[in-house]
């Protein structure tokens, strides 16, 4: 779907798509394939230049959803990974070099800031993680050997906005790449790469399927730095099935219905949280006492449903009766799904630049597409518990 003109839940309905090459069929098929055969030797042998030439390099299916991922995103081009980990993986490893210096945001996802860490730093390459609320103040942090500026915006755990544009200007002038993880938007709230950064990339995972139940990566980017982040992917072997490639384009279609949701109810949610004399700060982007706020509506067009509050100081036991007791909040890792989940979380561990000491304990929901008010009476129930 190249008509840009065309609003995003037209595009993302209508992208990779292409009933009349698939007989009519309204979803492109599942091509499964290792091997592809060529019809004569002149074809085999101009192979490099065919799109479909080895299952590794893509199937229809994949390619398809690549085309999807590039009209929600806004990008020129896409490339699909089995993982939101693999796709930060491949994207690091494209400007990792010996001496190489990154400037990644304190408040990184944790096997971000672990890929750092524990992988990059054996081949010689320096992070340094900043207060994701620099904005162009990032330039004084800026060295001969920076390669690349990692952002997330929000951040995954305690939902600071960053301000992307000043940040990539900045990078731009110093002929830095600028990389962002753009998952909790889903793409359909935020689209970076049109605010100036060269790639966005999600954990396709979470909201891209919707339905917790496939694993996906996405790295959407300017055509300028394709070719760079291709080359790591091939030498890393990195593809996707095209099962799952077909369950997440059938995600994909019903992306602006649950984003809408999942905004509105997040809302409500906080909104009550708020109140809550056990509660002492809530964080989400989206309401207007939040920090983040006036970031959140220069950036973006709407909230996901996930955010997170701090509770006042409570014992374990207490904890426990709270979280045990809950039915239609899971717990569990992820998030994105059509169900609602709740988990405590320490932020602090993974701070380095900034502290995190809320003065409390800090708790991150995803508010699925239950009713919220539903929602709101099993919480109202779990603090009931907490004070029993």
């Amino acid at each position: 779907m190249k008509d840009k003109n065309l609003r995003l839940d037209t595009r993302v309905t209508h992208s990779g798509r292409a009933p009349a090459e698939h007989f009519g069929m309204v979803n492109t098929p599942v091509y499964r394939a290792s091997t592809i055969l060529f019809p004569n030797l002149a074809a085999l042998e101009a192979k490099e230049g065919a799109k479909l030439r080895y299952g590794r390099r893509g199937t229809p299916t994949t390619h398809a959803l690549e085309d999807a991922i590039c009209a929600l995103e806004g990008s020129e081009r896409t490339l699909v990974a089995p993982s939101g980990v693999s796709a930060i993986s491949v994207v690091l490893m494209s400007y990792a070099e010996p001496g190489a210096h990154f400037l990644v945001t304190d408040s990184s996802y944790g096997p971000t800031r672990k890929f750092c860490e524990f992988t990059l730093r054996k081949f010689g390459i320096e992070t340094t993680y900043y207060d994701p609320a620099i904005g162009a103040g990032i330039e004084s942090l800026i060295r001969p050997e920076t390669k690349l500026i990692w952002m997330e915006s929000p951040g995954s755990q305690t939902f600071e906005v960053q301000d992307v544009a000043a940040i990539t200007e900045t990078a731009r002038r110093h002929g830095i790449a600028t990389a962002i993880d753009n998952t909790w938007s889903g793409g359909y709230f935020c689209q970076p790469i049109a605010q100036g950064a060269d790639i966005s990339l999600q954990a396709g995972t979470k909201y891209i399927s919707g339905h917790s139940d496939v694993m996906l990566g996405t790295i959407a980017c300017s055509a300028a730095v394709y070719d760079r982040l291709r080359e790591t992917y091939l030498r890393f072997g990195i593809c996707v099935s095209s099962d799952d490639a077909y369950l997440a384009l059938r995600g994909l279609r019903t992306l602006g219905v649950r984003m809408n949701h999942h905004h509105a109810s997040g809302i409500e949610v906080a909104n009550w949280l708020l109140e809550q004399p056990e509660v002492l700060r809530v964080m989400h982007p989206a309401l207007p006492q939040d920090p983040g706020h006036r970031m959140w509506k220069k950036y973006f067009t709407g909230a996901s449903g996930l955010f997170g509050f701090v509770m006042k100081p409570v014992d374990h036991d207490a904890l426990a009766r709270m979280f045990d007791g809950f039915s239609l909040f899971g717990m569990g890792s992820s998030w994105g799904g059509f169900e609602s989940l709740i988990v405590p979380s320490n932020p602090s561990v993974y701070r380095t630049a900034t502290e995190w000491n809320p003065g409390g304990q800090t708790v991150r929901l995803h508010v699925g597409l239950e009713d919220p008010a539903d929602l709101i009476s099993e919480l109202r129930m779990g603090f009931d518990r907490l004070r029993a």
